[in-house]
């Protein structure tokens, strides 16, 4: 046994928690505890892992994070801390490529032409109304001009022909903002934060699909509905996602091991994190349900 793990274990029992009940509190499985403990980390799903744990451990315990990582730093791993910059970097580097740039220049060449061939159609308009102003009506050997002018007045059989179009078009546009009024979209708003447990509601939807996607790494995911029975525990690697019908759960509780490179879409809406992946590596999300008939 580590001095952390001794300080951990002896900060628990001061507080007189078994390591079942420590488990419930922070929910990380006891085989993690007892490797915190131990001082055995190779049991944990990752290095980064570990950090996030012992952090949770320590706040279940009335102990501060930051003195038991500087205390005993070198003891804890520090893997996740030197890597994590790196990936951002790299992502920043990726995402600070212009796509609107690229395309732009691609379409360069088309706008040039297209401006050129509305250029020349206007010229040639031009050119036949001069000549047609400057035409005389009197051509030898040929026939005199006659003027043509457009009666202002309607039959009443092509008046009530436009008066039926009309009235087809003004229901048209009723029955369409009818059918918008009855649409309703889904709500998915945060209530509260307490600890590391962030708390949404979702209302007027008639179904509660969820999605988990691990994008970026792996993450462990832990899922249980509102009877407290898990639905989904285990790692996701990257890319992989599973979904879930959970239309007859008034509650679900979401555990993202890796918040950064977790993904929570509910009914195709992507859930914002209210607190920062890059703070927060572990965060926990309820989510209450208001089915709508």
């Amino acid at each position: 046994m580590t001095e952390l793990g001794s300080r951990l274990r002896l900060a628990r029992e001061e507080k007189n928690l078994t390591l079942d009940e420590l488990q419930n509190i922070t929910r990380i499985q006891k085989k993690y505890l007892i490797g915190i403990e131990e001082g055995n980390y190779s049991v944990m799903p990752g290095k980064f892992y570990a950090r996030a744990f012992i952090k949770q451990y320590a706040e279940a315990v009335g102990l501060q994070p930051e003195e038991i990582f500087d205390e005993y730093k070198q003891e804890i791993p520090i893997a996740y801390e030197d890597d994590l910059p790196e990936q951002l970097s790299r992502v920043q580097k990726r995402s600070s490529v212009s796509v609107g740039a690229t395309k732009l220049l691609e379409l360069l060449p088309k706008i040039l032409v297209g401006i050129f061939v509305v250029a020349a159609l206007v010229g040639i308009y031009y050119l036949v109304l001069h000549f047609a102003d400057n035409g005389d009506t009197d051509v030898p050997g040929g026939k005199e001009n006659v003027g043509f002018q457009e009666s202002d007045k309607v039959t009443p059989i092509e008046k009530q022909e436009d008066e039926q179009e009309k009235s087809e078009d003004k229901a048209g546009g009723s029955d369409a903002e009818d059918s918008d009024d009855e649409k309703v979209e889904q709500e998915l708003t945060m209530t509260g934060v307490n600890g590391y447990v962030t708390t949404y509601n979702l209302v007027q939807a008639p179904q509660f699909e969820l999605e988990l996607k691990a994008t970026g790494g792996e993450t462990w995911v832990k899922v249980t509905d509102s009877n407290n029975r898990v639905v989904f525990s285990q790692m996701l690697k990257d890319g992989i996602s599973e979904t879930f019908d959970l239309t007859n759960e008034s509650e679900v509780y979401i555990v993202a091991g890796a918040s950064n490179y977790t993904e929570i879409i509910v009914n195709g809406e992507k859930l914002e994190y209210e607190l920062a992946p890059e703070q927060y590596v572990r965060q926990d999300i309820k989510i209450l349900y208001e089915k709508q008939d």
